[in-house]
């Protein structure tokens, strides 16, 4: 078995020096969340399991149609709303806070969330914001449990939070990408004739998870099936000569990378290398278009004008780049702001994203190369820096 022989030699683990996010951090978090209510007129925020009850609690949570909430008021403490057989639990997964209000299944969990805002004094009329995830089940129970409160999305606060990434949060990704890096190493030396895809992805995750990253993830494309962004399930085999195109991450401390590398299994064809290093000529003008209060949307622009003086698209058109430049990364492989035409949040400090300006030709091949950036108050800086030719394709950390 490929898969295993190579795995039994993969590198060892690099990630026992991450240091996770500390309670302090989480406490600021909820501390800059509460002004930006107060801002906007939110009296309290409604949060579901996942990442957003992750990134302000601390709480590792799961959704089920037992609802589990945690409430954060404009003023006072943190609330958290779960079903009385999952209470310790809950408890033994929080980090801070000691308001835990159980339902049993023949109760209702939105009379509890209800109280909450009664006891932190909210007003009726009041605004309760939504996490842009929260499920339509619990919009519903809100409203007939709380009709005297107004509800709505809560973006300005999330994102106004989320979006911004501390030091903290950026050596995290940092070390998920050189993970993600150090795994392409590994298999880009160990692809052989006849490999499939499940092949290279199952080495691609396991290598990653002998580094240490978690929640490992990879794709893997060959030939005219790396035309396709997000794969196909046509037969592929390594063959020679072929583009084998892979788009892999993981999580360190539940923070995420997200790489794209192009190979090409044996000698490249000129216009396999054409095309490469126009992809990357993509990717650097991303980066240097990527400065400071520039819209985000005049990334993917900028790129987009370049591709269309060599006869590609328009627009987002094939032969071309079929999808935007890139998306904001951290806790979720994606999360808002994106580098796609239209976007007009100015670039800040703080703010991560991907930089993936592919070109995909169908009944050929397609060529990714991705590599995530941080904005700094100078411009961006990589978290891997991308290869610069096609004969030495992994790259370095940043």
């Amino acid at each position: 078995d490929r898969t295993n022989r190579t795995a039994a030699t993969s590198p060892g683990r690099i990630t026992d020096d991450a240091a996770p996010i500390t309670v302090e951090e989480r406490l600021a978090r909820v501390a800059r969340a509460q002004s930006l209510m107060a801002d906007n007129d939110i009296a309290a925020l409604l949060i579901e399991p996942g990442s957003a009850m992750l990134y302000f609690s601390g709480i590792r949570w799961r959704r089920s149609e037992r609802l589990t909430a945690l409430v954060i008021p404009r003023e006072g403490e943190i609330a958290v709303v779960t079903p009385y057989f999952e209470e310790p639990s809950v408890r033994e997964s929080m980090t801070f806070g000691g308001d835990v209000r159980s339902w049993h299944e023949h109760e209702s969990p939105f009379e509890l969330l209800a109280g909450i805002l009664k006891d932190r004094k909210v007003q009726e009329g009041g605004l309760v914001g939504l996490e842009e995830t929260v499920r339509y089940f619990v919009v519903e129970g809100m409203r007939q449990a709380a009709p005297r409160y107004e509800l709505s999305g809560a973006i300005p606060v999330t994102q106004g939070c989320r979006m911004y990434k501390s030091a903290n949060e950026i050596a995290l990704m940092r070390k998920a990408s050189e993970v993600t890096l150090r795994a392409y190493e590994h298999v880009y030396t160990s692809l052989e004739a006849g490999m499939t895809p499940s092949d290279v992805s199952a080495l691609m995750r396991n290598t990653q998870a002998a580094l240490g990253g978690s929640d490992t993830w990879a794709m893997a494309l060959f030939g005219p099936a790396s035309a396709y962004p997000h794969g196909t399930n046509q037969p592929q085999l390594i063959e020679e000569g072929q583009i084998v195109l892979m788009d892999c991450g993981c999580a360190v401390e539940d923070y995420q990378s997200d790489i794209s590398r192009t190979f090409v299994f044996g000698e490249p064809s000129a216009r396999q290398r054409e095309v490469w290093d126009t992809v990357r000529k993509g990717q650097q003008i991303a980066f240097e278009t990527a400065v400071p209060g520039t819209p985000a949307g005049k990334v993917d622009d900028a790129v987009r004008s370049y591709y269309e003086t060599l006869g590609y698209g328009p627009g987002y058109a094939t032969p071309g780049l079929s999808h935007r430049t890139g998306h904001g990364i951290g806790m979720d492989g994606h999360e808002r702001v994106n580098f796609v035409h239209g976007e007009t949040t100015p670039l800040v400090a703080g703010m991560c994203f991907s930089n993936e300006p592919g070109i995909y030709i169908f009944g050929e091949f397609g060529v990714r190369l991705e590599d995530c950036i941080y904005m700094t108050e100078d411009g961006p800086a990589w978290f891997t820096v991308p290869p610069d030719s096609l004969d030495d394709p992994i790259g370095q950390l940043g």
